[in-house]
């Protein structure tokens, strides 16, 4: 997520943050540099422009070039006025109207609305704990119906059955109806989306909000668009009045100029963004999170609440007490791996950790990625129980059976197995309440798996 900016921007900061005392022309040049790579990062002229006149005369300011830690103090304001541009605190979605409450999505055709409607119904019912209905007003796209209807029954969700041939004013109708006589909380509505914004788009969206009366009328972004998604926001919200954004695709997003845009240019927040394929893979949007993001400080409270909701406490109570007697298996690490997966891989783990951005480049370099977790985990289900208990035993007769089984080469599995050996022997370190020198797992780790 912002890989790009987040780089210039480190780099430009660290200039800063190590020199040992500042001048104006100094800090005067970093302002400079940070407004171009806000620039490249297709950031809006007025937004960029704005930024620097915010922070320009508090980080020229003579308390701040003639404190002990000035390049420390403008990290700070720079930070503090990404929180200030991306709207400062997130800001929750609207529930506050009489059940069923509808929710609207609007948006252009591609920009992930069925997907994120169905993501966003998942994630009211596991956070808010509110029954929802998905509803699709899309007639015009082929089988648009029948994708939500899909994604409704994989992900045991309840969805308005299709009835052929009917206009998209009387499924809404249909859908309030049937919603009131099925208890449902929460009603979202899929809108049509075309290639551009037109009059008979925003017209029947008109019509349909006016029947419907949405406690949010949300437009769905690709984040991916930069610009042009800040242009369409504008488009809708004259039309038809949002009430807040979601940004899709975000996770892909090297730039990160909508998501600096957005708020500054359209006033509406930035609810949720979209950070992956998967259902769950959907967040509310904290500014003062993503701002530690883009300057390279991570974001471990949305890392912990991440991996929080895939374990449960069965699982948390059974990790301590192996990590506390010292016991590691390949079943231990078979969890671990498939924890990973969940949370977006190594690159969705380490993106969130801060000062990362050599330790990535390592891991890109050692083709460290989802393929590798994947190779692991057929190589782990191979083996026998008792091989997963007690590695050991693996010899070399049973390596060319595992490989055979997993269609995974000797050569990885070898790798596997000497990792195994590096974790399982941190692990009895730290059980017997060793320190691990600092720096030492990540070199030792990648250097085996290169």
């Amino acid at each position: 997520m912002f890989e790009n900016l987040t780089n210039k921007l480190e780099s430009i900061l660290s200039k800063l943050k190590n020199a040992p005392s500042l001048n104006e022309e100094q800090v005067d040049s970093g302002l400079k540099e940070i407004r171009l790579a806000l620039l490249e990062a297709d950031v809006a002229l007025p937004v960029a422009k704005k930024f620097i006149e915010n922070i320009k005369p508090k980080a020229i300011g003579k308390e701040i070039i003639r404190s002990t830690s000035p390049g420390q103090m403008i990290v700070k304001i720079v930070n503090d006025e990404i929180i200030n541009i991306l709207g400062q605190k997130n800001q929750e979605l609207n529930f506050s109207a009489v059940p069923p409450v509808s929710f609207l999505l609007v948006g252009l055709q591609g920009s992930g609305k069925t997907t994120t409607a169905a993501k966003l119904a998942k994630f009211i019912e596991k956070k808010n704990k509110k029954k929802t209905m998905l509803v699709s007003l899309d007639v015009y796209r082929p089988a648009a119906q029948e994708q939500l209807k899909m994604l409704a029954e994989k992900n045991n969700l309840s969805n308005l059955p299709i009835i052929e041939k009917q206009l998209p004013l009387d499924i809404a109708k249909r859908a309030l109806n049937a919603a009131s006589l099925n208890g449902s909380d929460v009603i979202i509505f899929d809108t049509a989306g075309r290639t551009q914004v037109d009059l008979s788009m925003m017209t029947e969206i008109k019509q349909i909000k006016k029947l419907t009366n949405p406690a949010e009328t949300i437009l769905i972004a690709d984040s991916l668009t930069g610009q042009i998604a800040v242009n369409v926001a504008k488009e809708f919200d004259k039309s038809v009045n949002l009430s807040s954004i979601i940004l899709t695709r975000i996770d892909g997003d090297g730039r990160g100029g909508a998501a600096l845009s957005m708020k500054y240019e359209t006033g509406k927040p930035i609810k949720c963004i979209g950070v992956g394929e998967k259902i769950d893979d959907i967040e509310l949007f904290h500014p003062e999170r993503i701002a530690k993001r883009i300057l390279g400080m991570g974001d471990i409270v949305s890392l912990v609440e991440k991996a929080s909701q895939d374990l449960d406490e069965e699982k948390i109570k059974k990790a301590e007490k192996e990590l506390k007697d010292g016991m590691f298996t390949m079943n231990s690490y078979l969890s671990q791996l498939r924890q990973m997966k969940k949370m977006g891989g190594m690159e969705g783990v380490m993106s969130m950790l801060p000062g990362v951005s050599k330790v990535k480049e390592q891991m890109k370099n050692a083709a460290i990625d989802s393929d590798m977790l994947n190779s692991n985990e057929a190589i782990i289900l191979s083996m026998t129980n008792e091989e997963r208990e007690n590695p050991k035993i693996i010899s070399g007769s049973r390596r060319k059976r595992i490989s055979q089984g997993s269609g995974i080469d000797v050569s990885k599995i070898n790798k596997l197995l000497k990792q195994f050996r590096m974790m399982s022997d941190m692990m009895k370190k730290m059980s017997k309440g060793k320190k691990i020198p600092s720096g030492a797992i990540p070199d030792e780790i990648l250097n085996q798996l290169k």
